[in-house]
């Protein structure tokens, strides 16, 4: 009897043998056994590995590497001790310049599955990778817990909710690393009552570390379930005393039963309110909860090929959809007549209205609500965009603001995304009416599957 299509040509805890052609969009190997798709952690492409099945899906499977009988060439030895159990790095076992490698034709595959474009027709650019691809990130969020008598902090395993004390985080930038291991001594040495996930008992529940990189100021922010912070006083005097680099200390409540780092109440408990960091020319007040790139170093890179794609000669009328605080619009703006954007968060309008005024820009106006709303009443009262920049979450633009863009016919749009299927299903929706002149990647996070993309969009001329 013939098994049915979409049956699994696996059993659950079968051993199979299996040769690696790609690397999936989350870092995962990808083969075929008996012409039935695999993904494999781990595994690298132009491997040949024996796999364990350990899960069987409708239409794929998962499983994971027994054995490698043929290793890749750009395989290496992780240099973090906790690589496998902590979850957050997914290609530290990949040289650095092969990840920038598949990165690209992880955003090539996207397009291949999402369009109907002929990819080698499509102008998708080598990633643009970092010199020092380790210690990058200028913010750590550490769960809190404890081993014994001893305070942890790290993340949770993958699928699991056993804790991994992440001591010395490898991409984590060394001072926020210094910093957090040595708030846990501290927690440690007051007894200040760590927070139990399962009981729901306990004050800590994550430390939260952020570095201004370029000015070297530092935020030291306690989430904790509840106002009260026994020994808070003690606990201030310490960090003075142990960390003087530390020029902002936060707490913030979180007493919901969440994956929310953050709850809504922030309160000031020592030094500054904010830390200063620099970007380019700009300036930017960094507060507790406010969103900020990551990697600065490649933020830089990124919103460099915003400005090179825009190729802006001073007479262009600019909306900056999804502005957040206003960064990349504020980028621009030295070169642009005007700059429009538009957030639907008040607090991030608010930032943005503040950064602008600061810099003393005047050819900024910035509004609360969405791009499809307020780009019509603009073009009714005969102000028309030249060029439109995107840069929305991971799920995409919303339907409505591309058939917006599609009705108000901007010159170019230039389209920045964290998540390459999105980008290109968005394309897609807007080729008819536009030209990818192409794709630059730019890898905003090493030994991370994450790629980030800025694309060149241009009207086509009827």
């Amino acid at each position: 009897m013939k098994p049915k299509q979409n049956e699994s040509k696996l059993e659950l805890g079968q051993t199979f043998p299996v040769t690696i052609k790609r690397l999936g969009i989350n870092g995962e190997g990808v083969g075929y056994f008996k012409r039935q798709v695999v993904f494999i952690p781990g595994a690298l492409p132009g491997e040949e590995v024996v796999a364990e099945a350990t899960k069987i899906q409708k239409g794929y499977a998962e499983g994971k590497v027994k054995k490698i009988r043929k290793s890749s060439p750009a395989r290496v030895t992780p240099s973090c001790p906790v690589y496998e159990d902590c979850g957050g790095c997914q290609l530290q076992h990949l040289e650095y310049s092969a990840q920038l490698e598949q990165k690209r034709d992880i955003v090539m595959q996207a397009f291949e599955k999402h369009t109907k474009f002929p990819v080698e027709k499509l102008n998708i650019r080598s990633t643009i990778g970092m010199e020092e691809p380790w210690h990058y990130r200028n913010k750590s969020q550490l769960q809190v817990g404890k081993d014994r008598q001893k305070v942890i902090a790290g993340l949770y395993a993958l699928n699991s909710h056993q804790l991994v004390d992440i001591s010395e985080c490898k991409i984590q930038h060394t001072a926020t690393n210094e910093v957090t291991q040595k708030v846990k001594r501290i927690l440690e040495r007051l007894d200040i009552p760590i927070y139990n996930e399962r009981k729901r008992t306990g004050t800590v529940r994550t430390i939260v570390t952020r570095i201004a990189v370029q000015t070297g100021e530092i935020q030291l922010v306690l989430v904790t379930a509840k106002k009260e912070f026994p020994r808070k006083e003690q606990f201030v005097k310490q960090v003075h005393t142990v960390l003087p680099q530390v020029k902002s200390i936060m707490q913030n409540v979180n007493g919901e039963k969440t994956s929310l780092i953050f709850g809504d109440e922030t309160f000031h408990l020592a030094g500054k309110e904010v830390i200063q960091e620099i970007l380019g020319e700009l300036t930017f007040e960094l507060s507790a909860r406010a969103f900020f790139q990551l990697n600065p170093t490649q933020t830089v890179k990124l919103y460099d090929e915003v400005k090179q794609a825009a190729a802006l000669t001073g007479k262009e009328k600019i909306v900056d959809a999804y502005c957040g605080v206003g960064t990349i619009g504020l980028w621009l703006a030295p070169d642009a007549a005007e700059i429009r954007g538009m957030d639907i968060i008040n607090e991030s309008i608010e930032d943005a209205k503040k950064n602008a005024k600061k810099h003393g820009f005047e050819n900024t106006l910035y509004v609360t609500g969405k791009a499809e709303q307020w780009l019509p009443k603009w073009v009714k009262e005969g102000w028309k965009p030249d060029v439109i920049v995107v840069d929305p979450p991971r799920t995409g633009c919303d339907d409505k603001l591309l058939q917006t863009i599609l009705q108000v016919k901007p010159k170019k749009v230039v389209y920045v995304s964290c998540n390459p299927s999105t980008l290109a299903k968005d394309i897609a929706k807007l080729s008819n009416q536009y030209e990818v002149e192409y794709v630059q990647p730019v890898d905003m996070f090493p030994h991370t599957a994450h790629v980030e993309c800025c694309s060149l969009l241009v009207w086509k001329e009827k």
